[in-house]
């Protein structure tokens, strides 16, 4: 449909397109279980964890790879205690073996708790600036005469209080919100009625057409960053840290408590990093999430009727 505002050619955003597409996101269950449906590998999730107060979830990860550690260390201990024949002349060979594993694996781990960071911190970009959009694409409607400046900025006004009440809710729980797309096909409708009358109004029709357009891009980079979360392969590499504690089953101690606390400290620690990633890898779940905030400020300091 040809732009009569500014002729600047056909409108991108048109309702019903995949911009204003809705996808519902399947949140069965951050650990991997595999299922084969057909050709396609699927890992669901355990979504349900980020429902958790953030201390709960750490200390429950913590108890799991700690018990997880104490449990083999219990149990392999005397058979450890017979082949070694009590001449701990195994044990350079099992600190070789874990040297190089534990090294892998932090590595390993350590590049993807980068990532996982990096996805986060994108993310919060992203929202920043659809907030920066819809201020810009506000304040350019203040120019426009009445009622279409009316008429433009509450369908904005409208817009926002979408996305922070009704959208950000339903992202939380990996739903791909569609419901502002109605208040944006209005905004549309009425800012391709209007006609300009001078030169002036030429430029700001074609301001108000790229700063639209410029709100539309980075509303769909924020819902397609919904689905921003590390693929359930490499979480069955993250998940393996078991085998690095393992290894610390085969070593032979003349102090038993002492070996305890050696495992406790170091299944810790890798439940700890695993954590650091998991809560990281969603950044829209869990109470340490990125949160509509840029989007409330621009509505309190631009957009309320009360300013």
């Amino acid at each position: 449909m040809e732009n009569r505002v500014t002729g600047l050619g056909p409108l991108e955003l048109k309702s019903g397109s995949d911009l204003f597409s809705s996808n519902v996101k399947p949140g069965l269950s951050i650990f991997p279980v595999l299922h084969i449906a057909g050709n396609r590998i699927t890992f669901p999730r355990m979504y349900w964890v980020y429902d958790l107060p953030t201390w709960l979830f750490g200390t429950l990860t913590v108890i799991v790879f700690v018990t997880f550690g104490l449990a083999g260390l219990y149990l392999l201990r005397g058979w450890v205690q017979r082949i070694d024949n009590g001449h701990h002349v195994y044990n350079h060979v099992v600190g070789f073996f874990l040297a190089g594993v534990t090294v892998l694996y932090a590595v390993t781990a350590g590049l993807l708790a980068i990532g996982a960071w990096a996805t986060f911190d994108q993310v919060q970009g992203k929202i920043d600036h659809e907030a920066s959009a819809l201020g810009g694409l506000y304040r350019d409607t203040m120019a426009y005469p009445e009622p279409m400046r009316s008429a433009m900025q509450e369908d904005l006004r409208r817009y926002a209080r979408q996305v922070i009440d009704v959208g950000w809710p339903m992202q939380r729980r990996g739903i791909v919100p569609n419901n502002a797309s109605p208040v944006l096909t209005d905004f549309q409708e009425h800012f391709m009625t209007f006609e300009p009358q001078s030169e002036g109004q030429k430029i700001l029709a074609e301001e108000t057409y790229r700063a639209f357009n410029d709100l539309t891009e980075s509303r769909r980079a924020r819902l397609n960053s919904i689905d921003a979360e590390m693929p359930g392969p490499l979480w069955t590499l993250v998940i393996v840290a078991g085998i690095c504690i393992a290894v610390t089953w085969f070593l032979h101690t003349e102090s038993f408590i002492m070996h305890v606390w050696m495992t406790v400290l170091f299944s810790a620690l890798l439940a700890l990093l695993i954590f650091l990633i998991a809560v990281l890898d969603n950044p829209y779940r869990g109470k340490i999430s990125v949160s509509p905030e840029p989007l409330e400020r621009v509505y309190q300091q631009i957009m309320s009727p009360q300013t």
